[in-house]
């Protein structure tokens, strides 16, 4: 029998009312059905005792809009409508219960706008830093063809399949970030406690120091600069990078082409790429965004400045009447079978279904490639710490030899 776990829910029931308390399933899918099947709508569902899985919050970088809080924001909004609750009051529900308070506000002045005659899409399109546009796009696409509550349930699923690539890539990532922090860690304590202690012992057996022995004792001496200035630097350069990426788009046209061309992780950023614009592509599509649109949009939510030139130029050569595979060809960045599977929609008319089966493709590539990017790193890391730390504790005892043969001699 599979173990079950302890999970946390706030739901709310066919009246109206809010719920909250705790219960046990294999999953949190199976919690899910449970609660579904008590005839409540499950609003918030996190597994007790997650330890270091848990989101670290702090003090002052809690304000911002994560991809998690967007996609349980949906996922609830979807779940709402689908059962039949006026936006009104699914838009007050979701104002009370969410936990992101960029979320809140803007839910709030969302409400009353609807509330006021405001479409849904045109209130949400004035929360551009909260709602991405593809988003608005699709919940406008789905006004337009009364189907508001499958446009909010493509946008839920949208946002959870790359959260959970996002997760992925951060699970590859976490154990290097780990590992190199310790390593920075460890170098700062040899320099700071065990570096004076073996100085003062060199002073009173006499003798000179190797070169590489003589430049950590000086690091030791300097680290009351040497740390705050690395910090100060490494705090800097972030938001110096943050900020031109923000405004410049020269910046993040330089900086995407490097990421796609890094030997091990440009592979994994391409087929990350690929998949959020096969995937978002498709769905814009599939709702009944227009093409030139939904080429926009696309361009502006891969996160790939790459790929955003190119649905520009792609944009224009749809526009003077060409097939969008032929378009793409013109850029390596896209894979031959991307262009392939749009050519072969092209001609079946099922362009949003073989987009499908492209992102559903790419997904499956980044599952793989980050698994084996954590199967490979992990040694790296472990040689790397092991060779820098035990590089020093050869150095601090190099003196030991010459000291020894001066005592002989």
């Amino acid at each position: 029998m599979a173990a079950t776990k302890t999970f946390h829910y706030s739901s709310i029931d066919a009246q109206g009312h809010k719920t909250k308390g705790t219960l046990e399933a294999a999953n949190e899918t199976a919690a899910t059905h449970i609660l579904r099947g008590r005839g409540e709508v499950p609003l918030e569902m996190s597994q007790a005792g997650r330890g270091l899985n848990q989101d670290l919050k702090i003090p002052g970088l809690g304000n911002r809009t994560k991809l998690k809080d967007l996609a349980v924001f949906a996922r609830q909004f979807a779940t709402m409508t689908s059962s039949g609750m006026s936006l009104l009051r699914s838009l007050s529900i979701l104002e009370e219960q969410t936990s992101s308070a960029p979320i809140k506000r803007a839910t709030a002045e969302i409400n009353a706008d609807v509330a006021g005659g405001v479409s849904l899409s045109a209130a949400m399109a004035k929360h551009d830093k909260v709602f991405p546009r593809l988003m608005v796009a699709m919940i406008r696409a789905g006004e337009a063809g009364g189907m508001i509550d499958r446009a909010l349930e493509q946008v839920a699923e949208s946002l959870e399949k790359d959260t959970a690539l996002r997760g992925k890539i951060k699970s590859a990532l976490t154990y290097p970030a780990i590992v190199l922090g310790f390593t920075f860690v460890l170098i700062a304590a040899v320099l700071i406690f065990i570096v004076p202690v073996f100085e003062a012992m060199f002073k009173n057996l006499g003798g000179e120091l190797p070169g590489i022995t003589q430049f950590l004792v000086d690091a030791s001496h300097n680290m009351w600069w040497i740390g705050p200035l690395v910090l100060t630097l490494g705090i800097s350069g972030s938001v110096v990078y943050k900020r031109k990426s923000r405004e410049s788009a020269d910046f993040r046209l330089k900086v995407d082409r490097l990421k796609l061309r890094l030997p091990v992780f440009g592979s994994l950023f391409r087929k990350l790429a690929m998949s959020r614009f096969s995937r978002n592509l498709g769905l814009l599509l599939n709702v009944g965004v227009p093409v030139m649109q939904a080429l926009s949009v696309v361009g502006e939510t891969t996160g790939n400045e790459v790929i955003n030139m190119a649905m520009r130029d792609v944009g224009s050569a749809v526009r003077d009447g060409r097939p969008m595979s032929s378009a793409l060809r013109q850029h390596k960045v896209f894979p031959e079978m991307v262009t392939q599977m749009i050519e072969v929609g092209e001609e079946s008319g099922q362009i949003s279904q073989m987009l499908d089966k492209v992102a559903d493709f790419y997904d499956r590539e980044v599952d793989s490639a980050a698994d084996s990017l954590t199967a490979s790193i992990e040694p790296i890391m472990v040689l790397v710490m092991g060779t820098v730390v035990g590089g020093m504790v050869i150095c601090l005892y190099l003196p030991m030899f010459t000291i020894y043969q001066n005592i002989q001699g």
